[in-house]
């Protein structure tokens, strides 16, 4: 992708994605559902999720799975509002970059 992922869109991206599990999921498959839509790396996630994390955005929680602990992600009220501030200021900025590249100036 040519265009610069930023830690905001990022924060974003990661809370919607375990938004759509109530129960919460886990660090892998939240990997892979943000790489549908950008291109992530393990390593960059898990930073993001501590962050979210001891922002109060997400819990933790550990569940066994295979004989091993796995660790969940599930997101928090404080999440969920945050995730709304993120969505609604997408849909302004997702609108104004549209109508600049359609040739439709906003007003």
């Amino acid at each position: 992708m040519v265009f610069n992922t930023g830690a905001a869109l990022l924060d974003a991206i990661v809370l919607a994605v375990v938004s759509m599990d109530e129960d919460g999921t886990y660090g892998y498959k939240i990997t892979q559902d943000v790489r549908q839509a950008i291109d992530i790396s393990e390593s960059t996630l898990y930073p993001v999720l501590r962050r979210l994390q001891r922002d109060g955005c997400l819990e933790v929680y550990d569940r066994e799975f295979g004989g091993r602990n796995r660790r969940y992600y599930k997101i928090t009220e404080a999440g969920l509002a945050q995730l709304n501030l993120y969505r609604a200021e997408w849909e302004r900025y997702s609108n104004r970059i549209t109508k600049i590249f359609t040739g439709r100036h906003a007003e």
